[in-house]
């Protein structure tokens, strides 16, 4: 089992920039990738931005350039440095773990980010 908890979401002004974190705890042995996900106010869930054990990172398009994923393996922790918010980015962060073998998929209970104007 795998624990993923959220942190650093709050308001911010339009052109500004926060920076997420996600503490993992459990089998942290079993994860394969973690990522960052967000659901905007009537919209689906979609993928920010996910790194895997190799480091292989991908992000959104609406992201490149703007917002930074990177991981602490030291410290089972991963982050999402996100800069030149505007308002399309308000949305709840969930962060996301899986590992294979079977496969797993965990998720955090996610953190708010409000931009305002």
């Amino acid at each position: 089992q795998v624990q993923l908890v959220e942190s650093g979401g709050g308001l911010v002004q339009a052109g500004g920039s926060l920076k997420l974190s996600c503490q993992a705890s459990g089998s942290i042995f079993s994860i394969n990738a973690m990522g960052w996900y967000r659901q905007r106010p009537g919209k689906q869930r979609e993928l920010v931005a996910h790194i895997t054990n190799g480091g292989k990172i991908n992000c959104a398009d609406s992201v490149e350039g703007r917002f930074t994923i990177s991981r602490d393996n030291d410290k089972n922790r991963v982050y999402l440095q996100m800069n030149s918010l505007n308002f399309e980015d308000t949305a709840v962060y969930y962060c996301n773990a899986y590992s294979l073998n079977p496969f797993h998929d965990y998720w955090g209970r996610g953190t708010q980010v409000t931009v305002s104007s």
